[in-house]
């Protein structure tokens, strides 16, 4: 079922792959890996969704600067997309929204960052403990935004008390949420198991879409998740930086999408830090602690690419 590709690539209607009547595979929004780059590669192995890195509004909506540094996109390959945004005031997420809609599909509310500054400055997880203020949010970008195909979603974390965060998202749902991807982990927790009974209760009490997050490595987990929760929507995160492949059904990633990455990442003129990093992750089990020690250690793009050449013929 997952291993199936959604047909409408090209659909401009995140919505539409909801209704597919397949499961669909999302790319998490990861701070300096989900640029336009990677998600390029994951779209050519079976990915039908790709988010944005976190973006703070209210920065997005004062600087050109930070405009053009945190969202990049291109017309023809890089949709559906979803830029995600941390913001605690309504009118800042529509102004947010309103710069992103002409480029993009849909946004998404972070309400589940646990991360200390995001929680101080009142953003990401801090949200779930504010039902009515993301009902406001929500509400007014419905509102302000004239495009009825711009979906709104949000993706949070679970309360201890599993009632809140049921509350939350029916609450969510009544103020028109197109979906909601649920990270199955409290704010405190971050490697114990994730809770995907909560994320299947959760589902159960909603009619809109839920999408499942937590601990996916393989297409195998993406399944099994999906039996688990009944969920209609799998998103990953490093599962996809290990093996961007994987929701094509690739147990490890192949040589040939390492061979993408280098042409996708020299078209576009990636930074060598990023493009060096995600070879690390794509390469952590195809190589021995004696070959990460040298690898990990180059320092130029010239040296990675003999290094490619030399090793693997890429």
């Amino acid at each position: 079922m997952i291993g199936d590709t959604v047909e409408s690539k090209q659909c401009r209607d995140p919505m539409d792959l909801f209704h597919s009547g397949q499961v669909v595979k999302i790319c998490a929004p990861m701070v300096r890996y989900s640029k336009l780059a990677f998600r390029t590669l994951v779209r050519k192995y079976s990915c039908d969704l790709c988010y944005t890195p976190m973006i703070v509004a209210a920065d997005f909506v004062r600087s050109a600067k930070a405009r053009d540094s945190e969202f990049t996109t291109n017309k023809v390959g890089d949709h559906p997309l979803i830029v995600q945004f941390a913001a605690k005031e309504a009118q800042v997420l529509c102004d947010a929204a309103r710069i992103v809609c002409p480029f993009a599909d849909g946004i998404d509310l972070n309400c589940g960052c646990p991360q200390r500054w995001a929680m101080a400055e009142g953003y990401g997880a801090c949200l779930i403990n504010k039902p009515e203020l993301v009902q406001d949010i929500v509400r007014h970008v419905r509102n302000q935004i004239d495009n009825p195909r711009f979906s709104v979603s949000i993706k949070i974390r679970i309360h201890e008390d599993l009632k809140r965060t049921v509350d939350l998202c029916q609450k969510a749902e009544a103020t028109g949420v197109s979906w909601i991807t649920v990270h199955g982990r409290s704010v405190e927790e971050r490697h114990q198991p994730v809770h995907y009974d909560a994320i299947k209760i959760i589902k159960q009490s909603v009619s809109i879409p839920i999408v499942a997050n937590g601990d996916i490595k393989t297409l195998k987990d993406a399944e099994n998740v999906h039996h688990l929760t009944g969920a209609d929507g799998i998103m990953v995160a490093r599962g996809l930086l290990a093996n961007p492949a994987m929701f094509a059904g690739y147990e490890e990633t192949p040589l040939k999408c390492i061979q993408d990455w280098v042409d996708i990442a020299l078209e576009h003129g990636t930074p060598f830090t990023c493009f060096h990093h995600h070879l690390m992750y794509m390469m952590e089990r195809l190589t021995s602690k004696q070959e990460k020690k040298v690898f990990n250690v180059l320092s130029s793009t010239s040296a990675v690419l003999d290094y490619l050449n030399d090793h693997y013929g890429v």
